[in-house]
């Protein structure tokens, strides 16, 4: 297997997409990978990440009807836009998921869901055999266990994905400060997502805000 590195195997936003997969409450319910809560707001920085980055993200869900529609705090973030409901489980294999990712015309293909070991490691490993440049984000997903989670990473690790945090993918789209365009995007989602770093940021704001004060006679 070749291995992924060089300047190149770096993400691009120009050529990525997103696909967030069933972060819908009954998946959530049995998460024991990590905090629910973190899930949430991780898989929503993602997508606040993307949106800042102009980077397409389609949004799915599976049976809806049983299993509740995705989290109102993701679909908020893209207002207007459908949610594919699929019936497979893998979505890789459904057509009309996979056509709206092939439209977008981009090649690295970066997934986020619930459950890690099922929902996202099945389109991941068949992606990756189908010549696509897979990058899984492990804390925008989660699954029923830790090792459940951890053994799927494994597996997809195998199959040749890369693995980030939402974080580093949002980074690594940035790659440069000198690149203004969405810095401004990107600074709000850190402040809103990113936890400690956000409040560092701002505090950080704060003190460049701050008069020196003059030095008396």
């Amino acid at each position: 297997m070749a291995l992924r590195n060089g300047l190149t195997s770096l993400l691009r936003p120009e050529e990525s997409v997103v696909v967030l997969i069933d972060h819908q409450p009954y998946q959530l319910a049995n998460v024991n990978s990590h905090e629910p809560q973190m899930v949430v707001n991780n898989s929503v920085g993602l997508a606040k990440a993307a949106k800042a980055f102009d980077v397409p993200t389609i949004l799915t869900s599976v049976i809806a009807k049983n299993g509740g529609v995705l989290f109102p705090q993701i679909t908020d973030v893209f207002p207007g836009q459908e949610v594919i409901d699929r019936t497979l489980i893998n979505t890789w294999e459904d057509r009309q998921v996979v056509a709206a990712v092939e439209a977008t015309g981009r090649k690295q293909l970066i997934l986020a869901g619930l459950w890690t070991e099922v929902c996202v490691a099945m389109p991941a490993i068949q992606a990756l055999g189908e010549g696509w440049d897979v990058t899984v984000v492990t804390d925008a997903s989660g699954g029923v266990s830790v090792e459940a989670h951890e053994v799927a990473i494994q597996r997809m690790l195998a199959a040749g994905a890369n693995v980030m945090t939402w974080l580093a993918v949002a980074a690594e789209w940035q790659r440069d400060w000198a690149r203004t365009e969405h810095a401004a995007g990107l600074a709000e989602v850190i402040t809103q997502h990113a936890g400690g770093s956000g409040i560092a940021f701002l505090w950080e704001q704060q003190l460049l805000k701050t008069p020196v004060p003059a030095i008396p006679d």
